[in-house]
């Protein structure tokens, strides 16, 4: 004889049990580039994408109208009035520059929540600052005919110092991975987990044994890089500050073998000629022989 409240459990199991795989975490490049002007690269910014909801790495300059061209690719979470979790790897203007867009231009496209912020030390700094620098704008918003409400402008600042989990939310767990970026005191990596997939960013950073432990068998591994052959052609001062503040791919090839990512994306790419096959080609010549990927902005992948 048949259990019907047997059966009716394990019909439940059986649907369910997909529901938790059905969204994988997603990553897509708001922005690969660095201080250079080129106009096909935006400054660097990183979406994260968990069951519907965006998580932000960096506010480069652009993170708001790149978050709209993927919106208008389909995906919704990254509308402006839905940024409103952001991570800052470390200060640099390149890492920075669109903060100010990042806080202001949702509110104008009617974010109702205020912008929630992890960063280093200095952080609430330079939001306060960027308030002051905007309060006539803020208060024409508020007190002018413009409709706007008195909240989707503010920012709830948190810094760190230290690794691990600095932030939970049904969607997402998220670890601080200290991260060796020159002469900077305070640069982070993040980590970004949920049901049992994982992707790490790297931010700017030198090769950094905390990131390689922190990263090791992640899904995905998003990772900065320069290429070893335009290094070689750089004047002495520059290959002093490239080496100590940025990962060559003759060095990422290295890491990624420790690490053993299922898929390893090359993001904030220095060519100096080069090309993204050639930084690529690079990486294969090093001895690295698992899935790579040169990104471009609005390059999206997902963990499968």
């Amino acid at each position: 004889m048949i259990n019907l409240k047997h059966l009716v459990f394990c019909t439940l199991i059986v649907l369910i049990a997909p529901l938790s795989w059905a969204t994988p975490l997603k990553v897509i490049l708001l922005g690969t580039g660095t201080p250079n002007a080129d106009p096909v690269h935006s400054g660097p910014a990183v979406a994260i994408i968990s069951e519907g909801k965006s998580y932000l790495v960096d506010a480069g300059v652009g993170i708001v109208r790149r978050a709209s061209a993927a919106a208008l690719n389909g995906e919704g979470s990254l509308k402006a009035a839905n940024l409103s979790t952001v991570f800052l790897t470390h200060l640099h203007s390149d890492h920075t520059l669109g903060l100010a867009d990042l806080i202001f231009t949702p509110w104008v496209l009617e974010r109702q929540v205020p912008l929630t912020l992890i960063g280093p030390q200095g952080s609430k700094n330079m939001v306060k600052h960027l308030s002051l620098a905007y309060q006539q704008d803020i208060d024409m918003r508020l007190h002018g005919l413009e409709p706007a409400n008195d909240i989707g402008y503010k920012v709830n600042t948190t810094e760190i110092s230290d690794t691990g989990v600095i932030y939970k939310d049904k969607h997402i767990n998220v670890e601080a991975i200290k991260v060796e970026h020159g002469s900077w005191k305070s640069a982070f990596g993040y980590k970004f987990s949920h049901n049992g997939q994982s992707i790490v960013v790297s931010g700017d950073t030198r090769v950094s044994p905390e990131l390689i432990k922190a990263a090791k068998g992640v899904d995905i591994l998003v990772h900065e890089v320069y290429s070893q052959v335009g290094f070689n052609k750089r004047a002495p001062v520059w290959q002093k500050y490239h080496s100590s503040f940025h990962t060559s791919t003759t060095q990422l090839a290295k890491i990624a073998n420790q690490v053993n990512p299922k898929l390893l994306v090359l993001y904030h790419q220095l060519y100096w000629g080069s090309s993204d096959q050639d930084l690529i080609d690079e990486i294969r010549k090093a001895g690295y022989k698992g899935k790579v990927v040169s990104a471009a902005d609005l390059d999206s992948f997902e963990v499968n």
